[in-house]
């Protein structure tokens, strides 16, 4: 354990045994970030019951979701002036202050407030990993890695509600938070011990204009998507507004980082048409899984009756066939180099399974959904790990930190949409069928709540029909959308360029590996 893990660009080669410990110090921070969310969920009615303030319930989950999405391109432009290793403990330590000061929160505007400080940190977790990974593994040799991180987001998909529900009932929901202390400790001691790059020298300064004018544009985007449809009517004056200021700020921006001497997301990066397609089959992704992972639940627990405790466990076909597919897909790149036929295949099982999960009505068994789950499981097996892949292959080295910032920015981004916009949908969807079933009065009195199985089997008879039915529709219309998206991603990939990935893959007999493909050539130019 005592060997060192140098940048596998430098002078010496990376050790396995070294990189599987930096890894799995690296999948613990990963599960930090994926997992918080899932935990709170679950004992969010726990913290409004002590703490009050009800009305606030939804900024305990904006603030960190802003805080997280407008500090991942600083992170990482950060870790590519400074130096990985020190951006990324920096990161950890100030997720797990925040994550210290939110199990102390006396009152909801506390919490809040230390629920944005956990998110600046979560916003350099993924980023780091992402980032030290494409430092220390050449992306020919990383497909042998994605089914571990395939892995832990499934962990966290799977385990978060358990864990929660869990914590919150036999040790009370501030446990929800400190639990990430020694996870976190462990992470910061593995990290320190054993990561070892290279120092960096800042050649300039931040780009403070820059970062401001991105963190304004991401925070109108991410507040127009959580706001809209719900808070707000679409076209009220704040949502227009929003919209305004986003616009404004993004060609704000997009001047700013032309003249910056250290632009904070360098425009040259999407130069790369490998890297540009990738940034927007990324979104599309993250607008689909996060749908999904959203209406999948709700529709079990409603219309087929299942329970809201194992919640995580409803996902398991997906989950299990995204994390089956994603390590064949990262073996077949390691031993081939290819990975072209991936995102057109991802692309295309991911419409499929989307259409057929529009399909469903009330009389879909579990088994027959369980089906259409794993069929968008594979597609984003193809696609998940394969996106973050081709992307920090198509840049140079010295951008790897923005590259995987931005890429995980682009997927944040289409995840806040598809909630959005779906939701918006389904709620849509929703109160017409009740009303059309059961008048308008009704329909505001049983649609305006989601319910779970136990409360659905306290309604008369005509008003349980009435809501799955509602219900039903609503995910028909969520899923229509989600696959209409997709066939955009499908479509995309097709104009991939395969070029060589850097790094070796298996060397010839008695021979040395091949050596490092250069500077990718992939610009729209050629």
């Amino acid at each position: 354990m005592a060997e060192n893990i140098t940048k596998a660009a430098g002078a010496e080669e990376v050790k396995p045994r070294s990189v599987r410990v930096v890894l799995m110090a690296l999948m613990i921070a990963m599960l930090l970030a994926m997992l918080d969310n899932m935990i709170i969920g679950t004992a969010m009615p726990t913290i409004v019951g002590e703490l009050g303030g009800l009305e606030h319930l939804s900024w305990v989950v904006t603030a960190y979701t802003l805080a997280t999405a407008a500090s991942t391109p600083i992170w990482g432009k950060i870790g590519d002036m400074y130096g990985r290793k020190g951006s990324f403990l920096t990161s950890i330590i100030i997720f797990l202050i925040g994550s210290a000061l939110s199990g102390m929160a006396q009152d909801m505007g506390q919490l809040i407030g230390f629920r944005a400080v956990q998110g600046l940190g979560a916003g350099g977790l993924m980023v780091g990993v992402m980032a030290i990974i494409g430092d220390l593994i050449p992306p020919r040799e990383r497909g042998k890695y994605q089914g571990m991180m395939a892995g832990v987001m499934a962990l966290a998909m799977i385990g978060g509600p358990l864990v929660g529900g869990t914590i919150t009932d036999h040790m009370g929901w501030r446990w929800s938070f400190y639990i990430n202390l020694p996870l976190g400790a462990v992470a910061l001691a593995m990290v320190t011990a054993v990561l070892h790059l290279p120092k960096k020298k800042a050649q300039g300064k931040i780009d403070y204009l820059g970062a401001a004018l991105l963190t304004i544009a991401i925070t109108s985007t991410v507040l127009v998507t959580t706001w809209g449809g719900t808070e707000y009517a679409w076209g009220s004056a704040e949502i227009i507004g929003l919209i305004v200021v986003g616009v404004l700020s993004v060609a704000a921006f997009l001047y700013a980082e032309t003249k910056a001497a250290e632009p904070v997301m360098p425009l040259h990066i999407f130069r790369s048409r490998n890297f540009t397609l990738m940034s927007v089959i990324g979104f599309l992704v993250g607008f689909a899984m996060f749908g999904g992972v959203l209406y999948l639940p709700l529709f079990q627990q409603s219309v087929q009756g299942a329970s809201a405790t194992n919640s995580g466990l409803l996902l398991l076909p997906m989950l299990l066939s995204m994390m089956a597919v994603s390590l064949v897909a990262g073996r077949i790149t390691t031993s081939s180099g290819k990975y072209k036929v991936f995102p057109i295949a991802g692309g295309a099982l991911m419409v499929v399974g989307l259409f057929l999960l529009a399909t469903m009505d009330t009389g879909t068994t579990r088994l027959v959904s369980g089906l259409y789950m794993a069929v968008l499981g594979a597609g984003l097996g193809f696609l998940m790990q394969i996106t973050m892949l081709v992307a920090q292959n198509s840049v140079e080295m010295k951008d790897m930190g923005v590259a995987s910032s931005s890429a995980t920015l682009f997927r944040t981004l289409g995840g806040s949409f598809g909630v959005a916009l779906m939701g918006s949908l389904f709620t849509s969807r929703v109160t017409d069928t009740m009303s059309e079933r059961l008048g308008p009065e009704a329909a505001r009195s049983a649609g305006s709540a989601q319910l779970d199985a136990a409360s659905l089997a306290k309604l008369p008879e005509a008003v349980r029909d009435a809501y799955q039915h509602a219900v039903a529709a609503g995910t028909h219309s969520a899923f229509l959308l989600g696959a209409a998206v997709a066939v955009v991603g499908f479509v995309l990939a097709w104009f991939v360029k395969e070029v060589p990935l850097r790094g070796a893959g298996p060397a010839p007999a008695g021979g040395e590996p091949a050596k490092a493909a250069q500077a990718p050539q992939d610009t729209f130019a050629h």
